[in-house]
């Protein structure tokens, strides 16, 4: 067999991703604070580009093709403030009117020449982290110390009790056991036994390790150091004062009945505790009172703030759409270094400025991109949802994301990538873009109605219903049935276990 070699000429289309659009869609994708941190690091490695403050007035210089910097011209920069970005129109009209004082360019120049005029400058208000010099009361410590532990507050407890060296040993394992709930997750035997092989000379007993865990039980926060949930509730009873109206009664539910008062079987209940119905109505009272996780009082986790990146306000009958003000620094190109470049030098330090001024342009046109992207996005969901925010949940549409694709006329990755992670204030909260999202469910008119709809409406029935008798999922799908909307029991039991709603069995109460 004989190889030959051969040319061969073929036509195709690739697609090439420039840095420039890597750039644009790496950003896009970012959240508020992930952008915040992104523009802080490109003000820290580019030396061309400032924060510019909002009474900033000085003129921009940009270097000329035909000069160099002696005599190169000063250019005012007009503002392109993406944070007066913004869009309203009334409710009766059924495309958005765009009414704002500085809009962001529907087109940005594709090329960026070194020696041409810079005239772009991304402004808006200064970040949320920023503050005031003058603010000498601005506590850092106390915004910056780490939360308190579980562990931490039992030790602290601990170091305020007088105890011997021996009865120190014994509490120390016994907080060793303690989970993040408060509860005991070792037996008393299997501690004992791990504390008696550690001792030399005098033997430990078992009673020691008993005594200890009782007086470690009165520490804060009350039900700790529970060997499970009888012992917990039984923990908190007995710290209550002894004049407590219904307390024996409710030791006695307790000590003998909390399997049935878990399976809220109150018949057999009431039958066996001998208790009146109004009775056992207030002893639960009391039961439903204690907190079964003693350990989730103390807060272990840091608060998650949520910047909203778009704002959402009703103004004379008309809502109205922008850009938070407050996402992001605002910069723009340094003015004294821009100057110094000149066009005929080859130098190392005048490429060095020249490069960097490139990648300044490219940078602050990308913010610009974002802008303009997720403004137009959040636009367009605001006017296919104003019934949400004019009624609530029950009123909200079915939307996919091709939906808002076609109507900004971009991709749906496009549209994903601006709708995650970012949110949108509006009078009835904060809310992920992603929220205004959801699949349909047909209806006997022909119609669709929103999953985020049909939820509210589950709510809204569940909140409703006699607890004596809580509605089942079948129950709910048969009272949608008679709404005109058509969804199996199955559904509603999925919407309900993402709303975070318990069977109806779990959700019986004695009234």
């Amino acid at each position: 067999m004989v190889m030959k070699a051969s040319l061969q000429l073929k036509l195709g289309q690739s697609l090439t991703m420039t840095p420039q659009l890597q750039q644009a869609i790496r950003l896009l994708q970012l959240s508020t604070l992930d952008l915040q941190q992104e523009i802080q690091q490109a003000l820290e490695s580019n030396p061309l580009l400032e924060t510019s403050e909002d009474d900033d007035q000085a003129e921009t210089p940009s270097p000329d093709a035909d000069h160099n910097h002696d005599n190169a011209s000063d250019e005012k920069s007009p503002d392109a403030t993406a944070d007066a970005a913004s869009t309203d129109w009334d409710e009766s009209e059924s495309a958005p009117d765009w009414q704002s004082e500085n809009e962001i360019p529907d087109t940005l120049p594709d090329d960026l020449p070194v020696d041409t005029a810079w005239e772009d400058v991304y402004q808006s208000a200064p970040a949320t982290s920023a503050r005031n010099d003058d603010d000498n009361d601005y506590d850092f410590e106390t915004r910056n110390s780490p939360t308190e532990t579980l562990r931490d507050h039992l030790e602290w407890q601990l170091n305020l009790t007088p105890l011997n060296e021996r009865d120190q040993a014994i509490a120390h394992a016994l907080m060793d056991a303690v989970d993040e709930r408060g509860y005991l997750t070792s037996a008393i035997e299997d501690i004992y036994a791990g504390l008696a092989d550690e001792a030399d000379e005098d033997p430990l007993e078992l009673d020691e390790v008993a005594a200890v865990l009782r007086r470690l039980q009165y520490f804060d926060p009350p039900g700790v150091f529970a060997r499970d949930l009888q012992d917990c509730l039984l923990i908190q009873l007995n710290q209550l004062p002894p004049e407590t109206p219904w307390l024996a009664q409710a030791r006695l539910v307790i000590t003998h009945y909390i399997n049935l008062l878990g399976n809220r079987d109150y018949a057999q209940l009431l039958r066996r505790s001998r208790l009146k119905e109004d009775q056992l109505r207030d002893v639960l009272a009391l039961i439903t009172g204690l907190n079964p996780r003693p350990g989730d009082i103390i807060d272990r986790t840091e608060p998650d703030y949520v910047i909203p990146d778009v704002i959402v306000r009703k103004h004379n009958d008309r809502w109205r759409v922008e850009l938070n003000p407050e996402i992001a620094p605002r910069i723009r190109v340094n003015a004294s270094y821009a100057s110094l470049i000149k066009r005929a030098d080859s130098s190392a330090d005048n490429t060095y400025l020249r490069d960097q001024l490139q990648e300044a342009k490219w940078f602050i046109k990308s913010l610009q991109s974002r802008n303009e992207t997720l403004l137009k996005v959040a636009t367009r969901i605001v006017e296919y949802q104003q019934g949400f925010l004019d009624h609530g949940d029950e009123a909200m549409k079915p939307l996919i994301l091709s939906d808002i694709a076609q109507l900004v006329e971009m991709h749906e990755s496009t549209i994903s990538r601006v709708t995650t992670q970012k949110y949108m204030h509006t009078p009835r909260g904060i809310f992920e873009l992603k929220y205004f999202f959801s699949s349909h469910v047909s209806t006997d008119e022909g119609g669709e109605c929103s999953s985020t709809a049909i939820r509210a409406m589950i709510k809204k029935l569940i909140a409703a219903e006699t607890p004596k008798k809580p509605l089942s999922d079948s129950k709910i799908a048969a009272m949608l049935g008679e709404q005109g909307i058509n969804v199996a029991r199955r559904t509603v039991a999925k919407y309900r276990e993402a709303m975070h709603i318990p069977p109806s069995n779990e959700r019986k109460r004695l009234v």
